[in-house]
């Protein structure tokens, strides 16, 4: 499901990052994005003010960063977003603890996330993908391809 998500509002949510640090937007952009690889899902996010307009970043890896210039606001720019998606909005989710965003969001048939709901998605530790210990020597090897061989057969082993 991919997520449209009010930047600012997320990063006041996040225990580790602070609004008055200079670099939070690109510190949320590179969790996003791990976030968005690790669960292959999309987002775009929107910050208010940032970056000099018509500077945007690339999109890669699943997200896209929108820098919304004054005095237009980010709410208003993800209300435009799912404006231009119509019936579209509602595969997906706004990620914001603005009351009147997530009304929005709601009238256009979108889901939302609180910002402290989706902090805790983004500190969920990624799965893991265990292999199993290699064989320690090449005698258990040699073990195991007789006993699968023998299956082959139909003996049992």
């Amino acid at each position: 499901m991919p997520y449209l998500i009010d930047g600012h509002n997320l990063i006041a949510h996040l225990s580790d990052l602070r609004l008055s640090d200079p670099d939070d937007e690109a510190a949320l952009a590179q969790r996003l994005l791990l976030f968005c690889q690790r669960t292959r899902s999309h987002a775009v996010v929107y910050f208010d003010r940032g970056q000099p307009a018509g500077q945007r970043p690339p999109a890669r890896g699943g997200l896209s960063v929108r820098f919304v210039s004054p005095p237009r606001t980010a709410d208003q720019a993800i209300q435009a977003h799912l404006a231009r998606l119509g019936r579209d909005a509602r595969n997906w989710t706004v990620v914001t603890s603005d009351v009147e965003l997530q009304a929005a969001a709601a009238r256009f048939g979108a889901r939302t996330l609180t910002s402290p709901q989706f902090a805790r998605r983004l500190a969920a530790p990624p799965p893991t993908d265990e292999k199993p210990e290699p064989p320690r020597d090449p005698g258990e090897i040699a073990s195991w391809q007789a006993r699968f061989a023998n299956r082959k057969r139909g003996e049992r082993g």
